[in-house]
Formats: C-alpha cells, sequence, structure tokens
C-alpha cells in the first residue's frame, strides 16, 4: 500500500477479531513511531507494550469504563511522552502525536486495526494507565492504541471539504 492510499483508507476501528498480533508487527508498528519528526530531534516519546488479556480487560476497566474495544483487542501499545527528552519545552505533545500516525498508518498498512484512545489531559486515563501498567516515574501517557486484526467493515471515507481551504 502506498503512502496516499495508507492515509486515504484508515479508519478508527473499533471492534477486533480475535486472531493473535504477532511481535514483529508490533516492532514495525514501534518503528514507524521512532520514525516521527521531533522537535530539536528529542524523540520524546516511551512505548509500554501488552499482549496479556488480563491487563487488557483492567485497561478497558481503568481507562474507559469497560469498553469492548480493548478487551477485544490483541495487544495494546501505550504512547507515552518522556518530557525529559523534549527538544524544546512544550512540543513533547505535538511530537507524540506525529509518532501516533504513523503508528496508526503502519498498523493499517499491516493489515491490522486500531484507535487512537486519548490519555494526554484526561487524569482518569493517565491514572489507569499509570495503574495497570505500572509506569516508570517522569513517563506520562498520552495515548493507547489497542490492536488486532479488523473486525468492522467501515469503507474509506471522502473527507474533503472545500469550506476548509482558503486558496491565497
Amino acid at each position: 500500500m502506498n503512502t496516499i492510499e495508507a492515509i486515504m483508507t484508515r479508519r478508527s476501528i473499533r471492534q477486533y477479531k480475535d486472531t493473535p498480533v504477532t511481535d514483529e508487527q508490533i516492532k514495525t508498528i514501534l518503528a514507524a513511531g521512532m520514525q516521527a519528526p521531533s522537535s530539536g530531534d528529542g524523540r520524546p516519546w516511551y512505548f509500554v507494550v501488552t499482549k496479556d488479556k488480563a491487563k487488557l480487560e483492567a485497561l478497558a476497566e481503568k481507562v474507559d469504563n469497560g469498553n469492548a474495544m480493548i478487551k477485544e483487542s490483541q495487544a495494546a501499545v501505550l504512547l507515552c511522552i518522556d518530557y525529559s527528552k523534549e527538544g524544546f519545552p512544550g512540543f513533547a505533545p505535538q511530537d507524540c502525536s506525529c509518532a501516533a500516525q504513523n503508528m496508526q498508518l503502519a498498523a493499517h498498512d499491516l493489515g491490522l486495526a486500531t484507535v487512537w484512545v486519548a490519555c494526554w489531559n484526561v487524569p482518569p486515563r493517565v491514572q489507569g494507565c499509570q495503574e495497570v501498567l505500572d509506569l516508570p516515574e517522569g513517563i506520562e501517557p498520552f495515548a493507547l492504541f489497542p490492536l488486532g486484526e479488523n473486525n468492522e467493515n467501515l469503507p474509506a471515507e471522502d473527507r474533503w471539504n472545500d469550506v476548509l481551504v482558503s486558496w491565497q
């Protein structure tokens, strides 16, 4: 799949089959995240991976009020901010957003599905991730990505809107 096709066909998927996600697939997704641009080349990200079903169920309860999408997933990647690695103060959320988009596109290219579960600035979700995944000091949850094989049939959407563009 080429880059434009991946961008235009990626969808947020919340239902997953019970097909296992391989360590190699996860490593590819993480590598894509690590390739993201970052301010001052700081790379202020830290990743936590789990395939443990008990932890996935606990994350579903603590982070998203028992939402089935996390329970159904076969793995999850928590993208965190390590502020000690910021290239320039205040840019870490933007840097991690770049990593997050790369990860979603990589998952899509590998035939996997995911959805961005926002954690940053959502205290109950931050606390839930910290509790379940026992994060190191100074590591702040940014976004959680459940992973699995797509079990939804969502077609690509054309989201172009002329009203949102000013040609000058």
